[in-house]
């Protein structure tokens, strides 16, 4: 019989954290907390199957929940010595998610739970204060009706408001019981009023209401979305956890907060958070009151004159470090913890590894590697590749001139320049136009998560540190300043205010999130160095892995940037690139519109040596390192003017007739192109241009090779090759070049020949290709869009449908289609090395800088990925960690 309900409390627990799958992150980690003798309110979880049978089965529970949750509520109760719905033994729970990865504000929540016009009397009696009481009542209502009803949470905000300013009060907390009670009264009201029905008041429908909202919430349009963004499958469903009320709203002898173990912005090793007196939770991370710091030192740091919780309740103060200390060390990770103190009373709410940026990431996994807590390969492993992207962008010089307009906590660190926008559609709108843009909110919500993703940067004028905000940006690697509160945003009028400027939607500023300013206009930014912990790091991944990293490079610049961050050789130099400058289109169009070979020749005489100083600089900033050299690949007709202006500009620039120009053009001219004449397909109807490009490289090798004083070994690569007949035409053409220069030089030149394999037939035939081809390069743009029929330049009209119908779960050309083109690649991989046992394999197509697609390449044994230069540090950790796994997975089997 499955077992859908399992309970935790005084210090006994049916699960364990290993248990995350089946009772999701915070449940798992609840049921270990409690085993390790922790104070944790009593509870019990109801698992992801639950959510995944709701689903299944037109939302609709598995007939035994309803009696293993009454169960579990008496379970409660015997720890607390209370009765849920009883209000001579009072009990109220609060209702929470708990997916099995960290999905901060994306799901919903409910506390107070249980409470109704009867039971608040009982409440204010037991706890002897009416006041908290009824603020629970009320507390309660607002979030139930949200949550579960479907009456935003702003209607409840504008009466109290209106409440709050008759009064004469600022603050929530000036309310008396009496006049929260006629606070309740205006909400009960305006439920009846918008819905049609009063507000519920048995208990138990209350629960059941708050259970479904939680797994509705598995599919609101904001948990959706950050699925998407972090590919957290739907099918791994939610866990609701129900737990016994703790109050910090119960008077200034108590509290609630959020903290990290580590700075989770630096990965500096010291608690990290902010609290709130006489609160519940949801106001720390809802950023409506600004929250206090935990610790005396964050104070003084903060400037602040409130005081820190070390000073205000020592006691708790110093339960909540010890019980810090202890979580870190068991889960050997920094921690993001919840909790309440309640009248004096520490109690723990959640436990989490913390969501962190990718520099603080590095230092975590430095430090507790070097102090013994985990291993170097651990540290490795620990850190998310694709973040390391964070730090390979511009940071603000530090000798620009700053024009500060604000300041705000630097919730999430690197600098970001943009337009204003208000508003999340305004910013997708900007980034699907091109233009970068800074998301400004006074708060930001979790329906903000797309405009989030698309901002270059986020200011909010409240919120702490931990507010949605920060928490968010800090896991998308944005820069994120919280909490500016000299600045004003007015939606209506669209203007930001600041120190008496006017900003307007479409205005210009810089946003530091390492400091927190706010700067006018654009500012000039530096490039990152990586050394440090990013640089030990690096240097154990290297240690661990088996695959080389090259680059995709055809520039000095990019070939210099990519060598500074590590890559061991050039996998994919685009020949193409090249011939766009200056004379070199001049020289390309002469070639392009020669009548016979004798002309085309002479054209391309004059691009050799052109071509030979482009490879030249390149063997030499690589200094002996492999260089992949691609011959030309595009269709001729891309290098030819396309409107009847540049028709015109370039005929008069040539000395040759626009007609014939025009003429030329339009014989080039394909339906298909990328089907079309292009490739080795150029290099057998026009050997010359593959004999022009060989000659240039072996040229360049030699004297590339007598001013290092060492070989330089090029491999020349023959692009989309389908037959071995067509290899074996051009590598005969190359062949010849190499002989003849050799006997011109009188110096030996080694090097390979090889191909792209980006055409199915390729991969299908590879054993025969490889008895021609000294290596392979898998060029996986194309081999994707072939083995698809997608244009990958057409596709994204209708993949992201697919990707939120759920037929796909990632788009392929952002990570590789393992099952079908990828079966396509290690069919290829197998029979080329039966055919030649030392033929190189490497992977130079965008997904040589996935770390998913990384991974598939360690597993099928390729020698080599290649990538853009910024993706080389992701590609060496990624590798690293295949590697890793690798190794653990054949240790399992051994």
């Amino acid at each position: 019989m499955t077992k859908w309900v399992y309970t935790f409390g005084d210090g006994a627990a049916e699960g364990r954290a290993g248990d995350r799958n089946l009772l999701g992150g915070k449940g798992a980690n609840l049921a270990e907390m409690c085993s390790l003798g922790l104070p944790v309110p009593p509870g019990f979880t109801i698992t992801t199957e639950v959510c995944n049978a709701y689903y299944a089965n037109g939302r609709t529970y598995p007939g035994a929940l309803e009696t293993d949750v009454v169960s579990a509520l008496d379970h409660i109760g015997r720890i607390t010595g209370r009765r849920f719905g009883d209000p001579s033994k009072l009990l109220l729970v609060s209702v929470r998610s708990g997916a099995r990865a960290s999905m901060p504000g994306m799901m919903d929540t409910v506390l107070n739970l249980g409470l109704n016009d009867e039971t608040v009397e009982a409440l204010a009696t037991d706890s002897g204060d009416a006041r908290f009481a009824y603020d629970s009542y009320r507390r309660f209502i607002q979030m139930y009706s949200d949550v579960v009803m479907g009456l935003d949470h702003e209607v409840f905000e504008e009466i109290l408001e209106d409440e709050k300013a008759s009064l004469g009060h600022e603050l929530d907390t000036e309310l008396t019981a009496a006049e929260w009670q006629g606070v309740i009264a205006l909400y009960k009201a305006k439920v009846e009023e918008e819905l049609g029905k009063p507000f519920p008041q048995d208990p138990h429908e209350q629960l059941w209401g708050a259970i479904g909202a939680v797994f509705s919430s598995w599919m609101n349009s904001r948990a959706i979305t950050y699925r998407r963004l972090h590919d957290i499958p739907e099918s791994w469903g939610t866990a609701v956890n129900v737990q016994a009320m703790v109050f910090g709203n119960m008077g200034d002898t108590s509290a609630t907060g959020v903290a990290f173990t580590r700075n989770p912005s630096t990965g500096d090793r010291q608690l990290y958070g902010e609290f709130l007196v006489n609160a519940q939770g949801e106001d720390v991370v809802a950023g409506i009151r600004t929250p206090q710091n935990i610790t005396e030192a964050a104070r003084i740091a903060a400037g602040s004159d409130k005081p820190s919780l070390q000073k205000l309740m020592p006691d708790a103060f110093q339960a909540f470090v010890d019980i810090s200390d202890r979580l870190e060390k068991h889960y050997r990770d920094m921690q993001d913890l919840e909790f309440t103190i309640e009248r004096g009373k520490l109690w723990m709410l959640q436990t989490r590894s913390g969501k962190r940026t990718a520099k603080a990431a590095l230092k975590i996994a430095v430090e507790m590697a070097k102090d013994g807590l985990i291993t170097k390969e651990e540290a490795v492993a620990r850190i998310d590749a694709a973040s390391l992207d964070q730090l390979l962008h511009p940071t603000i010089d530090p000798k620009a001139a700053r024009d500060v307009i604000g300041m705000g906590l630097p919730a999430s660190p690197g600098a970001a320049t943009g337009e204003i926008v208000f508003s999340s559609g305004d910013a997708e709108d900007a980034k699907a136009q091109g233009r970068k843009v800074i998301l400004v909110r006074i708060e930001t919500s979790p329906e903000d998560i797309h405009g989030m993703h698309a901002a270059e940067g986020i200011l909010t004028t409240r919120g702490g540190m931990t507010s949605h905000a920060a928490v968010v940006a800090r896991g998308m690697g944005k820069p994120c300043v919280s909490g500016a509160g000299s600045l004003r945003v007015d939606y209506k009028a669209g203007t930001l205010l600041s120190m008496g400027q006017t900003f307007r939607k479409g205005d210009v500023i810089t946003i530091d999130g390492g400091n927190g300013q706010v700067l006018k206009g654009a500012v000039a930014m530096l490039q990152p160095e990586l050394s440090g912990d990013f640089a030990a790091i690096m240097e154990w991944a290297d240690a661990a892995r088996r695959m080389k990293v090259r680059t995709n490079a055809e520039t000095p610049l990019d070939a210099r940037m990519a060598r500074s961050f590590g890559a061991e050789g050039i996998g994919l130099c685009r020949t193409e690139h090249m011939f766009f400058d200056g004379d070199r289109i001049v020289a390309m169009r002469e070639m392009i519109l020669a009548d016979t070979e004798k002309d085309r020749r002479a054209a391309l005489d004059k691009l050799l040596p052109m071509q030979r100083s482009d490879f030249l600089e390149l063997f030499e900033i690589m200094a002996g390192l492999p260089v992949t050299i691609r011959l030309l690949d595009p269709p001729l007709h891309e290098f030819l003017p396309k409107t009847e202006a540049e028709l015109a500009e370039v005929a008069a620039a040539m000395n040759v007739s626009a007609d014939k120009l025009r003429q030329r053009t339009e014989a080039l001219h394909e339906f298909n192109p990328m089907l079309g004449h292009r490739g080795c397909r150029l290099a057998v109807s026009y050997p010359e241009i593959a004999e022009m490009q060989a000659r240039a490289i072996f040229e360049a090798a030699v004297e590339a090779g007598r001013k290092a004083g060492a070989l330089v070994v090029p491999e020349i690569m023959v692009p989309l090759v389908g037959l071995v007949k067509e290899l074996e035409y051009v590598k005969a053409r190359i062949d010849a070049v190499a002989q003849s220069v050799m006997q011109e030089t009188g110096t030996k030149i080694d090097y390979l020949t090889g191909t792209m394999i980006e055409l199915p037939r390729a991969a299908i035939r590879a054993h025969v290709i490889a008895e021609a081809a000294e290596f392979f390069s898998f060029g996986t743009n194309d081999l994707t869009q072939t083995t698809f029929g997608i244009s990958r330049d057409d596709a994204a009209s209708f993949l992201e449908t697919y990707r939120q119908k759920g037929i796909i779960e990632q788009d392929p050309f952002v990570s590789l289609d393992v099952d079908g083109v990828g079966e396509l690649v290690r069919i290829a991989a197998e029979k080329g090395k039966a055919a030649r046992p030392g033929i190189k394999l490497g992977i130079c197509g965008e997904h040589g800088g996935d770390p998913a697609s990384i991974r598939f390449c360690e597993e099928v044994g390729l020698d080599y990925v290649s990538c853009s230069p910024y993706r080389v540090p992701i590609a060496r950790l990624a590798a690293a960690q295949a590697a890793v796994a690798a190794a653990k997975s054949a240790a399992k089997r051994d």
